[in-house]
């Protein structure tokens, strides 16, 4: 009778208070550091290859900078999983956190396409890890569902606000590069803008010393009772419909993400409303349209957090977001992102609320599906397979259509390309949802 029991919510201490913070915080550059490769692509691609948007040779670079970070972070965030099952989540938050951060530094010192691609490849698997902890940690400091589901929801929102400090820094740096210390004899914006990725390491350094281990995984590493983790185990019959199910819709979240709403910094200034300004100011409106994506974002995280514990099923959650975004998301990239500008902000705005709440989905729903001794397994295996080695792959499916798509602009045939990537990964996203299994309303998987 006890173990039907739900366990009361916990008095918050200033231990909890200063978890939540770090996780926070890494929620928020894991975004930021992903954010600023749309803000700053072109920039970099002309400065140390001297390409021009719209080649094909500027396609393919592009499309290797969305993906092959996403691909190499994905492989060894799978293994920053197991690790965070097998050493703990603390130890394994604080090393990545630390890892993309001056991965962040080393990025904006690069002196070729190949080098950046390298340190853009290790931020990466800095991003891919911290997640996971951050999730299976905060997951297990509150056992009430309700309580969980709130921390879990409201935290991850914070990832919005790194996207809101990308292209805020952005702007800046593209405002006031001509002041800052010169990079290599150099005044590029796009180098101060990934600098900025090492702030969250300065608030870690301070407050490590006062974070705990997840009580219970603490709890049965010293009993002696806490199982090894096992990616094969992923595939056994308890748990392959979840594994295979939630990797397929994590891959379709990311695929709508990178293959079309990542691309918008790319597409804005194409527009012909921009077509008289100078390349600064197109950017700059840029950076404004990414905002509107990122605002859209913030609130669409904020709502999930909000339904997440007044909607019971998990399917009809999701559906929430995941039905009125197979209809929008693809209009949005078909119409005015050719030739309405102030359509587009709305659309972004919409885009970004629809589509980035699912990605706190994931972070509420998964903890909740795997014992403990495979939560960051399973995790890893949906987030880093699923959603950065499958998901991301979407980025280089658009630049590679749109070497072959209709338009009359580079801009158009990305649009264009976007549209079609989007609506198949949210129709592909909406099948699966049928499969997605319900997990316990009141406790998680032990």
């Amino acid at each position: 009778m006890a173990q039907n029991t739900v366990p009361a919510p916990i008095k918050l201490t200033t231990t909890h208070w200063l978890i939540c913070f770090v996780a926070s915080m890494g929620f928020a550059f894991d975004i930021y550091a992903i954010l600023v490769m749309p803000l700053i692509l072109g920039p970099s691609l002309a400065e140390l290859g001297h390409l021009k948007p719209g080649t094909p040779e500027y396609n393919n670079w592009a499309g290797l900078f969305f993906f092959a970070p996403a691909l190499f972070g994905g492989f060894f965030g799978l293994i920053g999983g197991y690790m965070t099952d097998l050493w703990g989540r603390q130890k394994v938050l604080v090393v990545s956190i630390l890892l993309y951060a001056l991965s962040a530094v080393a990025a904006g010192f690069s002196t070729s396409i190949e080098e950046l691609l390298f340190w853009r490849c290790t931020t990466f698997v800095g991003v891919c890890v911290e997640f996971v902890a951050a999730v299976a940690w905060l997951a297990e400091l509150f056992p009430n569902p309700k309580q969980r589901e709130s921390v879990l929801g409201y935290t991850q929102a914070f990832s919005s606000i790194g996207g809101l400090l990308a292209a805020g820094t952005n702007f800046l740096a593209v405002a006031w590069a001509a002041s800052l210390p010169a990079i290599n004899g150099q005044h590029a914006s796009w180098r101060y803008t990934l600098i900025a990725g090492v702030l969250p390491a300065i608030p870690l350094m301070i407050i490590r010393p006062f974070l705990p281990e997840s009580p219970e995984w603490a709890r049965k590493k010293k009993d002696g009772t806490l199982k090894r983790p096992s990616i094969a185990e992923l595939f056994q019959p308890a748990y392959r419909r979840t594994t295979i199910v939630t990797a397929i819709m994590f891959a379709c979240s990311y695929g709508a993400a990178f293959g079309a709403i990542q691309h918008l910094p790319r597409i804005v200034p194409g527009l012909p409303e921009l077509a008289g300004m100078a390349r600064p100011a197109q950017l700059q409106v840029a950076n404004q349209v990414q905002s509107y994506q990122e605002i859209g974002g913030l609130i669409g995280r904020v709502v999930l957090a909000f339904l997440a514990i007044r909607i019971l099923s998990r399917r009809k959650l999701l559906r929430v977001f995941q039905v009125p975004g197979l209809l929008l998301v693809p209009l949005v990239f078909f119409y005015p992102a050719k030739d309405n500008l102030e359509l587009l902000k709305i659309g972004a705005f919409a885009a970004g609320l629809l589509t980035v709440a699912q990605f706190s989905f994931w972070g509420n729903y998964l903890p909740r599906v795997y014992p403990l001794h495979l939560r960051g397994t399973g995790e890893s295996f949906a987030a880093n397979v699923g959603g950065r080695m499958i998901g991301t792959s979407a980025a280089y499916l658009t630049t590679t259509l749109a070497n072959y798509t209709t338009g009359t602009s580079p801009s158009m045939k990305l649009a264009n390309a976007a549209t079609m990537v989007a609506l198949l990964a949210y129709a592909i996203g909406f099948i699966a949802s049928f499969y997605l299994p319900e997990p316990n309303r009141d406790r998680m998987a032990e």
